[in-house]
């Protein structure tokens, strides 16, 4: 395979699948550049959970890991039985203090997730409308080094709002009445601003969304993938068919996106309704594999369809995108659907993919391998901490693209007659070695640079010598000839 078709021999690190980590989002770069507490701040039923379980989706979804501690099931499972008002009395000094435990509890386990499990945003979800609470958590957060950001869900009531400022006005932002007004107070780094951006945007209007791929297109006949082919006459018969299931929704006011590929076009034309066009929404860019069938990419670059195959929401195709890169690329999307009532977008696989992990909150794992068939709707209601979704079939045929995770054992890489390892192994990496015969070795690299070179050569021996050296910053490859 030559040499350029591997752009980062860092990262494009082969690990047979029985030795496979897991590979959690923080993997990849860290947006928050030190752990942040989020606080949340408001009296009982005014959103503060339904805010920090949005929020906390949103941020999983754009690779930033985060969790919610919600003191109330701390409180739950401490005190099973509480059906009186008098648990929440301020003079109930008992009380009081099994709060304040349960509370200390929530900030122990927010510290152990900022500091051993590599999450970089913590939810605090709780009251915490008192003073005296809201010292104790910036104490907290100074004695660990962590940033804090207050998020305030307020109502309406001038006497509550005045009560609920926070003291000295600590960076953070208010949500009035759920969204119709804010207060962002000193706003400190990058992910405090797109926290607020996003707060900004969303919304719990009553609203339908609906997402569904393009019509079978002659690529998907096919069995290529990217390329910008139209549709099949089963697509064309699908895109009539989409009129009619949009026509008896009877949506007031429905709003209609596509990619800029002629697939959704023409998809939506059918609709003859007005559409926009967003180039954010075109597939995924397959690099130098466009219009190859994943069988020819098996033959042409093995070593790169192992690598998909090992990891798909991480690798990038030579010259082309990544599933993690696809996600950076929809965020404005996102954002846009969030302010919106009734849309219907028009999109491809692995688009739709992307925009169906933010809103069902699955994990980057699980986005690649989402189920999302040709010529079905997926209608999507947003409920009180998530969201309902609808699979809606229109009957009409198509082929299936859904390709199950497939377990790469190392005898589907080719027998390539040797390969030299090089790799930079800031973390332990590994490497196969192949004569002829097969694999002959698993080359796994220490915390240091190293260089394996294999320096004689038996029919089905490889004898391999190891040298610690200083190799350059950027990555290189070196292979033997065969």
């Amino acid at each position: 395979m030559p040499l350029e078709l591997t752009q980062s021999r860092v990262q494009k690190i082969w690990i047979p699948v029985d030795h496979r980590p897991s590979l959690p989002r923080s993997c990849g770069p860290k947006l928050a550049n030190s752990p942040t507490v989020i606080v949340m701040v408001g009296l009982p039923a005014r959103g503060k959970t339904y805010i920090s379980k949005k929020l906390t989706r949103y941020l999983n979804w754009i690779g930033v890991p985060t969790k919610v501690f919600n003191v109330g099931e701390y409180r739950r499972e401490a005190v099973k039985q509480y059906s009186s008002y008098n648990f929440f009395r301020p003079d109930n000094e008992e009380a009081m203090r099994v709060r304040k435990q349960c509370a200390l509890a929530a900030l122990r386990d927010v510290k152990s997730y900022l500091t051993k499990e590599g999450g970089q945003i913590a939810v605090f979800d709780a009251t915490n409308t008192t003073r005296e609470r809201r010292h104790m958590i910036l104490h907290f957060a100074k004695e660990n080094d962590f940033k804090v950001f207050f998020i305030e869900s307020v109502c309406d009531d001038p006497t509550v709002v005045a009560s609920n400022i926070m003291v000295r006005a600590p960076a953070g932002v208010a949500v009035i009445d759920v969204g119709r007004r804010f207060l962002v107070n000193r706003v400190q780094d990058h992910i405090q601003s797109r926290i607020v951006y996003y707060l900004m945007n969303i919304h719990v209007q009553p609203r339908t969304i609906y997402l569904c791929r393009h019509g079978e297109s002659e690529h998907n006949l096919q069995g290529k993938i990217g390329g910008d082919s139209g549709l099949s006459s089963r697509g064309r018969k699908f895109a009539s068919a989409l009129s009619k299931f949009v026509e008896e929704q009877n949506l007031k006011d429905l709003k209609v996106w596509t990619s800029q590929l002629k697939s959704t076009i023409q998809t939506a034309e059918a609709l003859q309704l007005p559409y926009e066009q967003w180039k954010a929404l075109n597939e995924i860019d397959a690099g130098v594999c466009e219009e190859m069938t994943y069988e020819e990419i098996r033959d042409t670059y093995p070593e790169e369809y192992a690598l998909r195959e090992q990891d798909k929401y991480y690798y990038r195709y030579p010259t082309g995108e990544s599933y993690q890169d696809l996600v950076q690329r929809l965020e404005p999307v996102i954002m846009e659907l969030e302010r919106q009532e009734n849309v219907l977008v028009i999109c491809h696989q692995a688009v739709l993919r992307c925009l169906l992990a933010y809103f069902l909150d699955k994990s980057a794992e699980e986005m690649p391998y989402l189920k999302c068939p040709l010529h079905a709707v997926l209608k999507l209601t947003p409920v009180a901490y998530g969201c309902r979704v609808e699979s809606i079939y229109l009957n009409v045929e198509s082929v299936s693209t859904h390709r199950e995770r497939s377990e790469v054992s190392v005898s589907s890489l080719p027998a390539s007659g040797g390969s030299v390892l090089l790799v930079r192994a800031d973390c332990v990496c590994r490497r196969i070695v192949t004569n002829s015969f097969g694999i002959v070795a698993l080359v796994t690299v220490p915390p240091f640079l190293a260089i394996c070179v294999p320096v004689w050569r038996l029919p089905g021996i490889v004898f391999l010598f190891f040298l610690p050296t200083l190799l350059p910053p950027f990555p290189l490859d070196l292979r033997s000839e065969h």
